[in-house]
């Protein structure tokens, strides 16, 4: 029986431990902070569409007003949604126009069965804590 060949391993020194024992920090997947690429919603978007969404839920009870409520509802979510994207996210109008359309058609449906976990998601993905910079 044939033995296997030896493999010189290299030892490097220990890594320095950074301040306050913190891991070094992630690459950022988005690119710069102005990139229009893959970055989320802004929290402040998120947060709206709850708000909003939850807002509009009492008078969707009523099926007579849905013609009223669903239109008032998209806009009020996209021309807000479409805003914060665009001058505090710094997004592209493009970018900006599909995150508010998205968000205006998820607000829409005349349930929150819909906004409220979508809505939480995204406030979860974005960040809470980016809402406090």
């Amino acid at each position: 029986m044939d033995r296997p060949p030896l493999i010189d391993a290299e030892i490097l020194p220990p890594e320095r431990p950074r301040p306050g024992g913190m891991p070094p920090p992630l690459p950022r997947s988005g690119g710069s902070p102005g990139s229009n690429s893959a970055e989320p919603y802004h929290p402040a978007a998120a947060a709206l569409l709850l708000l909003i969404d939850n807002l509009w839920m009492i008078p969707e009870f009523a099926v007579v007003d849905w013609f009223v409520t669903i239109p008032a509802c998209f806009l009020s979510v996209f021309g807000a949604t479409w805003w914060i994207q665009r001058h505090r996210a710094h997004n592209s109008s493009s970018m900006a126009f599909a995150k508010a359309l998205f968000f205006g058609i998820v607000a829409a449906v005349p349930f929150s069965i819909t906004g409220t976990p979508v809505g939480l998601a995204f406030l979860a993905w974005a960040g809470v804590r980016r809402l406090q910079r």
